[in-house]
């Protein structure tokens, strides 16, 4: 991953402010609402749901019929192609969320159907349950052996695996076999097998535990299927005109059901934005880069009613350097025409979004208007260039060859071969760029990055080839003289969860932003993790997928608890409460993008990688690293 996303403030005249907040709040953002709606109520709305895509066509007709219309009419052309790309992606994860809840749901009815407890397991297999026993030992005997052969055919050399590795392995191993037999007592003693865990108890089932345990997986399938009702994406309500009618609603009429009260309720306090959607420049020559006298940075923007806007970049800066490419870029490819071709320019896309700020006045004085612009970190150099333009070159080529194979081609696709030729010859004369030579990790050594509660971060340098671990880092060592920093991070998350509870309980706003210091701690935590990895040249780094984080946690509070109090699970739940506030509440998500934008300057690549739930950080940490080589020895097979 080489791209990586830049911001800074844009600073204009009332009237020009004033004018682009008109265009996105009056035409653009009910643009976006209407297309929501309609796409909501569309006849085919079913079959896109379970294709999990929307048509872009159907969404581009559906824009030009409504471009006539009031009040979405006369806006910049890039603004109904951001209308666009914006309703489809909203959509495309939406429908991606609902596909995993029904997923989620027919793995758990399926898990409850066959979850059955001793006594019913007896009646089923009209045998005892000594003889169950008997026939989930012969079947464990079975398969085991089958388990660690799998194991060691998708490993492809013997190495240590996690013994929760090799537990997931044989209980998938049971569960298919559970599917594909029909005989009563086999299929009983792999019922008895999976819900104990693989193993075989030697003490009597207790029935009220039994009992909890069906109930907790019932209440979260019913949680599953009322999330899967969920209200479809909906618009941004800037007027505040739907919350005024939904009031009106309430106040006036009495609910029929619990249902419909929710859903009042959820309408009256959801938060409503405060500021347009943000709209989308895909094209990089949409953006026109200037200098005035000063030496101060400008920007305008392509389309009807913006083109004699001018916006004066305001910005972080360790980032100047890179607005000024982004003008260098035009200026060479300005006085040398048809010489150099913007499919290399520096800058990739932009987006223009307004940032919420309190305050009293008109929006656009009291909103800050903000530009995220995505930039390849290979474009800053010369031989990061060459490896650019040499995909390029490849993608042309094959592209242009599959179009050339079709017969009949329409003006469309002549005009499609003639712009892609017309790159093709422009595309091998780079812009001049500084010379360094990219980064050249040695493959064998991968940097596993493990997370938790107690200890955030841990790092291992790990020799893959060798199965030797070259260095552990610990978060007090990746910080240094800045470790106070995380417990003053702490304690501010401490205060402000107490007073966020406070402001609950009394029904008052509990909406309380954090200080940048969480920000700044994970930057300096990137820093000293891409530092190790140069210091080792490691070829990538392997972070742990964040949908494993919520399991990773609780696997570590219980193992925290068990050993705190153990035999008794109301203690353990009360300690588990206790420990959770005391910890810190990472936002991992944060972490991973610092990492991986760090990574991308400094051409270190990332990889993503399932951490381990068992063992210490920095065992963690290894087979994080161990496992990512271990895939991809199975890819090359």
């Amino acid at each position: 991953m080489s791209l990586i996303t830049i911001q800074c403030r844009l600073v204009a005249e009332e009237d020009s402010l004033h004018q682009l907040w008109e265009l996105m709040a009056d035409k653009n953002t009910p643009l976006v609402n209407e297309l929501l709606a309609q796409i909501g109520k569309h006849s085919e709305f079913e079959t896109w749901l379970e294709k999990g895509k929307i048509p872009t066509e159907f969404l581009k007709t559906l824009v030009n019929s409504l471009k006539t219309q009031e009040p979405f009419a006369d806006q910049p052309g890039r603004f109904y192609t951001s209308a666009i790309a914006l309703v489809e992606y909203l959509y495309k994860s939406w429908f991606a969320l609902q596909k995993r809840r029904k997923n989620q749901i027919e793995g758990k009815e399926r898990w409850l159907k066959m979850l059955k407890s001793d006594l019913e397991l007896e009646q089923e297999s009209q045998c005892s349950l000594n003889v169950i026993r008997t026939k989930a030992t012969e079947i464990l005997t079975k398969f085991t052996p089958q388990s660690e052969q799998n194991s060691n055919q998708k490993k492809g050399k013997k190495t240590k695996k996690s013994t929760k590795s090799k537990k997931s392995s044989l209980f998938q191993i049971l569960l298919n076999s559970y599917g594909a037999t029909q005989d009563p007592l086999t299929r009983c003693a792999l019922a008895y097998l999976l819900k104990n865990n693989c193993k075989i108890s030697e003490l009597d089932e207790d029935p009220e535990e039994f009992t909890r345990n069906r109930r907790k997986k019932e209440i979260e399938i019913e949680r599953l299927k009322d999330q899967l009702q969920s209200r479809i994406p909906k618009g941004r309500d800037l007027t505040g005109e739907e919350w005024l009618e939904t009031l009106e609603i309430a106040t006036a009429n009495v609910a029929q059901n619990e249902k419909e009260a929710k859903a009042w309720q959820a309408a009256l306090l959801r938060k409503t934005a405060d500021v347009p959607f943000p709209v989308a420049y895909e094209s990089q020559e949409d953006m026109t880069w200037l200098k005035n006298d000063k030496n101060r940075l400008f920007v305008r923007f392509t389309g009807k009613g913006l083109r004699k806007l001018t916006f004066e970049i305001y910005c972080d800066k360790r980032h100047l350097h890179y607005f000024q490419r982004f003008l260098e870029d035009q200026e060479i490819k300005r006085s040398n025409k048809k010489q150099y071709s913007s499919s290399v320019f520096t800058l990739r896309s932009g987006r223009l979004a307004w940032l919420p700020r309190e305050g009293k006045g008109e929006a656009w004085k009291v909103n800050q208007l903000n530009l995220y612009c995505a930039l390849d970190t290979r474009l800053l150099t010369t031989e990061g260039t060459q490896q650019v333009i040499e995909e390029k070159i490849m993608k042309i080529a094959k592209t242009l060859d599959s179009t050339k194979q079709k017969d009949d081609l329409n003006d469309k696709q002549q005009a499609f071969i003639t712009r892609q030729q017309s790159t093709l010859a422009r595309i091998n004369n780079p812009f001049p760029r500084p010379s360094k030579p990219n980064y050249q990790g040695k493959p064998s050594i991968l940097v596993g990055v493990s997370f938790g509660l107690e200890k955030p971060v841990t790092v291992a340098v790990v020799d893959v080839v060798k199965n030797e671990v070259l260095a552990y880092r610990s978060v007090k060592q990746l910080l240094g003289e800045n470790y106070n920093l995380l417990n003053r991070q702490r304690q501010q998350q401490q205060r402000l969860s107490h007073e966020r509870h406070k402001a609950q309980k009394q029904n008052a706003p509990n909406s309380f932003g954090e200080s940048e210091l969480g920000q700044y701690v994970d930057r300096l935590l990137a820093d000293a993790i891409i530092a190790i990895a140069k210091t080792y040249q490691a070829d990538s780094i392997v972070l742990p997928k964040l949908r494993d984080m919520r399991e990773q946690i609780s696997s570590e509070i219980q193992s925290k608890a068990e050993k705190k109090c153990p035999g008794y699970k109301e203690a353990q739940q009360k300690y588990a409460k206790e420990y959770r506030i005391s910890v810190h509440r990472w936002s991992y998500g944060r972490l991973i993008e610092s990492i991986q934008s760090q990574a991308a300057q400094a051409g270190i690549s990332t990889e993503m990688g399932t951490q381990p739930i068992r063992g210490s950080p920095q065992e963690k940490a290894r087979d994080l690293a161990l496992f990512a080589y271990q895939e991809r020895q199975a890819a090359l097979i």
